[in-house]
Formats: structure tokens, sequence, C-alpha cells
């Protein structure tokens, strides 16, 4: 199997998660992971990686790189790096501060990075993560947005998970062909209508 029909089958992987993929195509598809399942029992082991889309990252820190620690997590941990050898820096109360990552990736067409609070260090320091998102585009240092809502000073340390990243696909440019932002000046009308938080109840 040569390099680029590895990567057709990673483009026709692609196109079927946007749902762009012809029923011609989806046949073809089948039958190509079939081949390369083939292929890799009988010891092409390179190609048992032909289903996963390839995200480049450099790792400028000290700290491992970043990794899904189990099977099925949707985000993998965002380390503290500081500069200059700092071993740990303290935000007060109510103070907001960029954490520097030393983490640089470069996504594919049709994906963005997300980076979202950890659930459990925010709920056992107070300290909390701004949701940030990490375009196509993006060439310079995954930083994350940390706002201290303890009432007391709060420590992050070199090398602290603080944040995780989340790589999921997204809709703005792969089907800005499909998509029109239309202006009008009245919407239609639902049975909840304006109903915001809370307005479906309890339970």
């Amino acid at each position: 199997m040569t390099d680029d029909l590895q990567n057709y089958i990673k483009e026709l992987i692609h196109l079927k998660k946007l749902g762009l993929i012809s029923n011609d195509e989806l046949n073809e598809l089948d039958e190509l992971l079939v081949m390369s399942k083939e292929l890799e029992s009988v010891g092409f082991s390179e190609y048992k990686d032909v289903n996963k889309t390839e995200i480049k990252f450099v790792n400028t820190s000290e700290n491992p790189d970043p990794i899904w620690a189990k099977d099925g997590d949707s985000g993998f941990d965002l380390r503290a790096n500081f500069p200059d050898g700092e071993k740990e820096i303290t935000l007060q109360p109510f103070e907001r501060m960029l954490i520097p990552t030393g983490l640089y990736f470069e996504l594919p067409d049709g994906f963005e990075l997300q980076v979202r609070p950890r659930s459990g260090h925010s709920l056992k320091t107070g300290l909390m993560v701004i949701l940030g998102t990490v375009d196509t585009g993006y060439r310079g240092e995954v930083k994350v947005i940390v706002i201290n809502l303890n009432k007391e000073p709060q420590k992050i340390e070199q090398g602290e998970r603080i944040a995780q990243g989340v790589i999921t696909s997204r809709v703005s440019n792969d089907f800005g062909k499909m998509i029109k932002l239309n202006s009008i000046k009245e919407l239609s009308i639902t049975e909840r209508g304006s109903g915001g938080f809370g307005s479906t109840g309890k339970n």
C-alpha cells in the first residue's frame, strides 16, 4: 500500500465524518479498510494507524507529551510551562493570568483544538479555565487563561495539569459553501420561545 493510497483512505474517512461522502465512495472505503486490516494481520503493522487522523505538535517544554490517558477520554492534559525556570506562580483572588504550555499544534483542515477546564482541578482549587479555541491556521504557543475564583491565593506549579485539550471537527470552513448567515427581521415561533437556562424544569 502506497502513501498516496493511505492518504486517500484518510481523506475518505474525513469526508465520512463530515457527511460529505457518496454511497460509491462509502463502499470503496469499506473495501479499502478491509484490505488494510488484512495487510496488518500478515505483518504490515505500519498500516494499523490508517484510520487515525494525524495531529502534529511540537513540545518545547520538559513536560510529558500530551496523550489521552484512557480509551474514550475526550481530552488530553495541558500542563503549565513557566519561562525562566520559574517553579510556580501565585494567583490572587479574582486575578487572571495567561499560562504557557510549551505546546504548538498543526491541525489539519476541518479541525480545531478547544482548551477546556479540568472539572476536578477547578472544584479542588477554585481555578477556572476560560474556554479557548485554537484555529487551523494558528502556529503559536497554546496558552491557557486561568482565573482564581477562590477567596484565597492559589499556586500553580511547573508541570501542573491545568486544563485539557479537546480536538474536534468544525463546521465553519468545511460546510462554508452549504451554510449562509441570513439577516432577517423576525424569527419563527416555537413552543420554547425565548426560554433560557432552567426553562425546561428540574425533572
